[in-house]
């Protein structure tokens, strides 16, 4: 029986991840880590409220066999570069390496296709930042999941996200981007927990995301 500790489980991906860690019957405990409740109630599943930027008031509760890592914002929500930055990269970070020094033994970080630390792009920057920095740290095992656009349900509507996943459908029909196609939230959720076994660490494409969900 294991203990997991996940987040940015209040997300597209991550709530799904705390569903099927919840049904999953080699998981006994979950710790999920949020700013604000996301209203899933679990005998297996505890929601500790944090402050990202006091990990002394936290860092006790990092402790389990696997991190799953699903947080993340967008410009648009962050409002500036520097506020985007510090989700995508500076909480991840700090959450990973506290976990490392507690013990934990793997990582399950969703990334994203394209994602390069020496990118142009901001958002393909910061992926590629996080994952160099994350492989850096003690673990036995990282996985990191490069999916392309996410699809499925937001409590928060993103109309660019919309505009984008229809766009991009074109384009995919057409046979363009297919390494950015969209894929369900809840294949990269499934995906993860599959990832989780894996004695070896890995990154993985997109079609490797669609073939270890099925």
């Amino acid at each position: 029986m294991k203990k997991a500790i996940v987040i940015g489980a209040t997300g597209m991906v991550g709530t799904q991840l705390i569903q099927l860690l919840i049904e999953n019957e080699d998981y006994s405990d979950i710790i999920s880590l949020v700013r604000h409740t996301s209203g899933i109630k679990s005998p297996k599943l505890t929601e500790q409220l944090i402050d990202f930027d006091k990990p002394e008031t936290w860092s006790k509760a990092v402790k389990g066999n696997v991190l799953f890592s699903t947080l993340g914002t967008t410009l648009a929500q962050a409002k500036t570069k520097e506020s985007q930055y510090k989700v995508d990269f500076t909480y991840q970070y700090t959450v990973a390496k506290i976990a490392a020094e507690n013990g934990v033994q793997h990582y399950v970080l969703v990334s994203a296709a394209g994602a390069n630390s020496k990118s142009k792009a901001f958002y393909m920057k910061i992926k590629g930042e996080l994952e160099t920095a994350v492989q850096a740290l003690p673990f036995k095992v990282i996985s990191i999941l490069r999916p392309g656009q996410l699809n499925g349900f937001r409590d928060q509507k993103r109309s660019g996200e919309i505009v984008g996943l229809a766009i991009m459908k074109i384009l995919n029909s057409i046979g363009l981007f297919k390494r950015y196609r969209p894929i369900l939230a809840n294949k990269v959720a499934k995906a993860m927990i599959i990832a989780a076994e894996e004695k070896h660490s890995s990154t993985y494409t997109l079609d490797e995301i669609f073939n270890l969900a099925e």
